[in-house]
């Protein structure tokens, strides 16, 4: 690349004249990523994404072909766009943009005649997966904020299929924060295929005279009295139900304050109980559960406000009063020492005292310091909205939360977190109030005050946030600490994992040479293989991270309740047991032409964000249209043998099903929207999948739609499968195995089913590639997408309409509707009226009555 003197402006054919300023670490950085697969680091605000647009200006000047830039959120896509059509001389047409809101039938055109396309990677996994799209001719792929490349995250999948699929691939991979330590960095280079490591740091000299000190002030906050009162009074039933746990013999522990290790702990020795069918596992897993949401609350009342609790026991008493409610909720909201601590929250008419700092701190710094702009990160969003309501009687203020709506809270579209972005920069408002949504990469106008609501448990978070300031000149910083909380535990561990990080960047940039070298050991060279990269795959840990809930803060939104870890009471997959034993069997049955079956599967990891749980999965991008178009695309090389087909149902990319089978030499997947079944193998074939937790739902919640689904599939196709995935059928949860038994029999027997159990995704793969191949090969028969959904009769109306009153429920729905002859007369029956039918109490009653004669609100 021509570049002009130190200083001025960097030159290319491609790149926009007078537009890049000349930076030499910039240039450097782009020499190495250019050579081979490269991690780049730099830290926030220096610009990485100019780095990866140099590599995409030199390929497509040199090689030729088309790149293909990755974000992990739409407003950063967006962001990119814009600065790629600015910095680049290529129309701009040329440049195109694919979110979830681009039809599946449009993208496969746009990627055709692209030069340049910008992605989540939800969007391109849903085409890779579909076959709308080709990697050939992808000659550069850049993964923006790279460090999300862990567990079952979309990145991983891409790169796999990148290193594969693509004529002559070349991966540059971008994070100010790659991993907190250097397992964590290694990792997301081999999930990625690299084999350079370039860092550059702000100690460098050619990147000191671009960054500016950032102050972190940290500011102690005292609790008021009636605030400790509440949480005492939380942690008072904490207690009890730890002494219930002792008495169980799962733990030692009295004290309250827990830490995620000591109920992971506790949930493995209940598993135990539970594999011995012994109930006191249930009852056990119960008092767990209790324990997880009592751990949230006191996070909640501790750290962001009394507003935020009340909204949290609002949403606990809902749960409460709905059909199929748990155990653990129904407890929790009738247990007298948490109906006091809701009076009292219900009574206090302040918020929380980090409320009047963050005012005061805004004061300062907008009033008295002159400043202009400020950014306020929260990790709830419950808080962010309260926050806005209370700051803006003093300044002009805006939230920034994501686009998934929650309890009580819409989440903001694309266009207005565009617009709201826009505004903030133009000084249309002074302080924006945030979610995790602007942590990541965003280009965010440079403000006077980076302000935390409460510390971030990991370092990677906390210096996204951080990098929100000093860029053109000295920032500031300040996080508020309440004393003697959990903010406490996150405050060291995040000023922990800094040092570690900041330590091990450090280290990384003396041995980069060395860590390269380690890389290409590990084979990752030969990812341009196929089958050398699919083998890596098959040996890749599917395991379950032991810290799925810290993890799963780490990549997804943050807008979770902190400190909330999933209430998984089920008991582990079982070992897969005489997996040997009749493969010799199984083997001959299946046919001696049949290609023998591996077990290359994509890794498995609870950690996604994942999924993202909001704004930052592309939840759109699993596109509800149908779509029975490939475009004549087709992303794996033809071989000799006519490939076999599998039509995915759309919304089963929740799994790694598809992805899996996507990857298998021989298989072609297509997606679609189905009308009937998961997953359509033959012309008489559908598969209907259900994991246990699903199937047990069934039988314990009142939702009769596995049947449903089951007898629709009946009436479309000859042979119907039902597929169970997962743990032990029986053992799971406290459900009857008569229950269970008499489930499978109306299956098999009323519906003509077959039904077959699976250990988990990867078997379900292997069993859904057997019966395909023996439908399709040996059994000469097409794919063949067809039937519908049976609408639902009159009575199944009626029975639908009256369940969904204060979510009675079908089966007080059919009482209901037998005592009084039609929905009309339910809904107009009065409270006395109501309780002369078998199976309504008082409770139910009321709830009736307050849905169908209350006032309409919105």
């Amino acid at each position: 690349m021509a570049t002009t003197a130190d200083g001025e402006f960097l030159e290319h054919p491609l790149v926009t004249d007078g537009f890049l300023e000349n930076r030499r670490y910039q240039v450097e950085l782009a020499d190495t990523a250019s050579g081979d697969h490269a991690l780049v680091c730099l830290p926030t605000g220096l610009g990485k994404t100019t780095v990866s647009l140099l590599v995409t200006a030199r390929r497509l000047h040199e090689v030729g072909g088309k790149s293909l830039l990755l974000a992990p959120t739409k407003p950063l896509v967006q962001q990119h766009a814009e600065f790629y059509r600015e910095a680049l001389q290529i129309p701009d047409e040329d440049i195109v943009v694919f979110t979830g809101e681009v039809r599946p039938d449009d993208r496969a055109a746009l990627f055709e005649d692209a030069t340049v396309v910008i992605a989540t990677p939800q969007v391109v996994e849903n085409d890779l997966v579909g076959n709308r799209i080709d990697l050939a001719r992808v000659t550069h792929c850049t993964f923006d904020e790279c460090h999300r490349a862990t567990g079952d995250y979309a990145y991983n999948y891409i790169a796999d299929r990148y290193h594969a699929d693509a004529a002559d691939p070349l991966v540059t991979a971008m994070s100010a924060s790659p991993g907190d330590d250097e397992e964590a960095i290694l990792q997301v280079c081999e999930n990625l295929g690299l084999s350079e490591v370039a860092v550059m740091t702000e100690d460098d000299a050619d990147v000191a005279e671009y960054t500016h000190d950032t102050d972190v002030d940290w500011k102690r906050i005292d609790l008021p009295e009636v605030v400790v009162e509440i949480r005492d009074a939380i942690n008072e039933v904490v207690a009890d139900r730890l002494e219930q746990l002792k008495e169980l013999g799962v733990t030692n522990k009295s004290s309250p304050d827990l830490s995620e290790r000591d109920i992971q702990g506790m949930q493995a020795e209940l598993r135990k109980l539970m594999n011995n069918d012994q109930s006191e596992g249930y009852q056990g897993m119960s008092l767990l559960a209790e324990i997880r949401k009592l751990r949230t609350a006191v996070t909640y009342v501790e750290t962001q406000s009394v507003e935020s609790l009340r909204r949290y026991f609002e949403r606990l008493k809902e749960a409460a009063r709905s059909s199929g409610a748990s155990k653990a909720d129904q407890r929790l909201v009738s247990e007298p020492k948490i109906r006091e601590a809701i009076r009292k929250a219900e009574s206090y008419d302040d918020l929380h005292p980090k409320f009047r700092q963050t005012r005061m701190l805004l004061a300062e710094t907008l009033g008295i310091e002159n400043g202009e702009r400020v950014i306020v990160f929260t990790e709830s969003r419950d808080t962010a909205e309260t926050l806005v309501d209370f700051l803006s009687n003093h300044f002009t203020t805006q939230k920034f939360v994501g686009q998934s709506d929650t309890d009580g809270s819409e989440g903001m579209t694309q266009t207005e977190q565009q617009e709201t972005l826009e505004r903030f920069r133009s000084g249309e408002f002074e302080v924006l109030v945030s979610t995790s949504v602007a942590e990541e990469g965003l280009d965010v106008p440079e403000v006077d005050l980076v302000l935390f609501y409460e510390p971030v448990p990991t370092a990677i978070r906390a210096i996204q946030r951080k990098g929100r300031t000093g860029r053109q000149a000295e920032g500031r910083v300040v996080v508020l600490l309440a004393t003697d909380t959990r903010d406490e535990a996150y405050f060291w561990k995040a000023r922990n994992d800094q040092k570690r990080m900041q330590n091990e960047l450090n280290e990384l940039k003396s041995v980069a040479g060395e860590l390269s070298a380690e890389l290409d050991q590990t084979g990752l060279d030969d990812y341009e293989d196929s089958g050398a990269k699919q083998q890596a795959a098959s040996e890749t840990d599917g395991g379950t991270s032991a810290g799925a809930g810290e993890a799963a803060a780490n990549g997804g939104t943050g807008e979770a309740d902190r400190g909330e870890a999933s209430e998984n009471a089920s008991g582990e997959a079982e070992s897969q047991a005489n997996a040997d034993g009749g493969q010799a069997g199984l083997d001959a049955f299946a046919g001696q032409d049949m290609a023998t079956v591996d077990d290359q599967r994509e890794a498995t990891d609870d950690t996604s964000g994942a999924t993202e749980a909001g704004e930052d999965a592309d939840s759109d991008g699993k596109d509800d249209e149908s779509d029975d178009s490939d475009d004549g695309v087709v992303a794996k090389p033809e071989s000799d043998a006519e490939s076999v087909e599998i039509v995915a149902d759309q919304r089963e990319l929740d799994s790694t099903i598809a992805r899996d089978l996507s990857t298998r030499e021989g298989i072609e997947t297509r997606l679609e929207t189905l009308a009937v079944g998961d997953y359509v193998l033959s012309d008489r074939v559908v598969v209907e999948r259900k994991t246990v937790s699903d199937f047990l739902d069934t039988l314990t919640g009142g939702d009769r739609s596995m049947f449903e689904q089951v007898g629709d599939a009946t009436r479309n196709y000859a042979r119907p499968v039902v597929v169970i995935e997962g743990g032990d059928l029986y053992g799971e949860r406290n459900v009857h195995a008569k229950s269970i038994n008499g489930a499978l029999a109306s299956l098999a027997v009323d519906f003509g089913a077959s039904v077959l159990r699976t250990d988990d995704e990867g078997e379900t793969a292997d069993l859904l590639e057997t019966i395909a191949t023996r439908e399709q090969d040996d059994g000469d028969r097409e794919v063949s997408v067809h039937g519908e959904k049976q609408s639902k009769t009159v009575a199944e109306q009626q029975e639908y309409v009256v369940a969904s009153v204060a979510e009675v429920g079908p089966v007080t729905a059919r009482s209901l509707l037998e005592h009084f002859g039609s929905v009309e007369a339910v809904m107009t029956a009065t409270h006395d009226d109501l309780l002369a039918v078998d199976g309504i109490g008082e409770v139910t009653a009321e709830r009736i009555r307050s849905v169908v004669g209350s006032a309409y609100e919105p």
